[in-house]
C-alpha cells in the first residue's frame, strides 16, 4: 500500500487539504497528516484539524509522496520551513512523487523542483524568480514525471483523483470516483 505525507501548516487551505486526505483515503492509501509542530492546526478559513501526528516525529519515515495542500499564509509557512525542503529534496532524490495545489508549487519551486518541468498554481503564485525555468500551463492537473501540481481549491477533486490513479491505477480511481456522482 502506498504512503503519502500530507503537513499541515497555519493557514493551510481546508478544501484542498480535507479533499487530497478523505480521497486518497476512500482508495485505501495511507494518509499520514502531519502538523508542522504539536496540537491542531487552523486553516485559512479558521477551521481546526488535529494531525495525525507531527512533522518531527515522520521525518525519517518512508514515504511514495508528499502532498502539499495550499492556502496562504499556509504555502508560505510550508515554505518557511526546512525540514520540508529536506524532505522535499529527499523524495525526489528516491524518485517519489512530490505533490503541490493552488499557492503551494510555491514550495516546490523553491525546493527547485519545478525546474524544466510543467508545472501550475494558483494564477500568481509563481512569479519572478519562481516562475524561471517552469513551462508554465493554465490547466486543472499538470504531471510532468513524478512532480504534480494542481491551480486551488476548484480543481483539489481532480488533482486528488489524479493522485489516487498515480499511485494506486485507473481501476482504483474508477472505483473511488463513481460513487461520488461527477458525472
Amino acid at each position: 500500500m502506498s504512503k503519502v505525507l500530507v503537513p499541515l501548516a497555519e493557514g493551510f487551505e481546508e478544501l484542498e487539504a480535507v479533499t487530497i486526505i478523505d480521497i486518497l483515503r476512500r482508495a485505501e492509501i495511507e494518509v499520514v497528516v502531519a502538523g508542522l509542530k504539536e496540537g491542531p492546526v487552523r486553516g485559512s478559513r479558521r477551521t481546526v484539524i488535529i494531525p495525525d501526528t507531527t512533522l518531527d516525529q515522520v521525518m525519517d519515515t518512508a514515504f511514495d509522496m508528499i502532498a502539499l495542500p495550499g492556502g496562504l499564509p499556509g504555502s508560505t509557512n510550508l515554505n518557511a520551513d526546512p525540514r520540508i525542503h529536506r524532505l522535499l529534496d529527499r523524495l525526489s532524490r528516491e524518485g517519489r512523487m512530490t505533490a503541490a495545489i493552488c499557492a503551494a508549487p510555491l514550495v516546490l519551486a523553491s525546493a527547485g523542483l519545478l525546474k524544466g518541468r510543467k508545472g501550475t498554481s494558483f494564477p500568481g503564485a509563481l512569479s519572478g524568480k519562481l516562475l524561471e525555468g517552469v513551462d508554465y500551463q493554465e490547466t486543472a492537473v499538470v504531471v510532468d514525471g513524478t512532480v504534480i501540481t494542481s491551480r486551488g481549491p476548484g480543481t483539489a477533486l481532480d488533482f486528488a483523483l489524479k493522485l489516487v490513479e498515480l499511485l494506486a491505477g485507473g481501476e482504483v480511481r474508477q472505483k473511488v470516483e463513481l460513487p461520488l456522482q461527477r458525472k
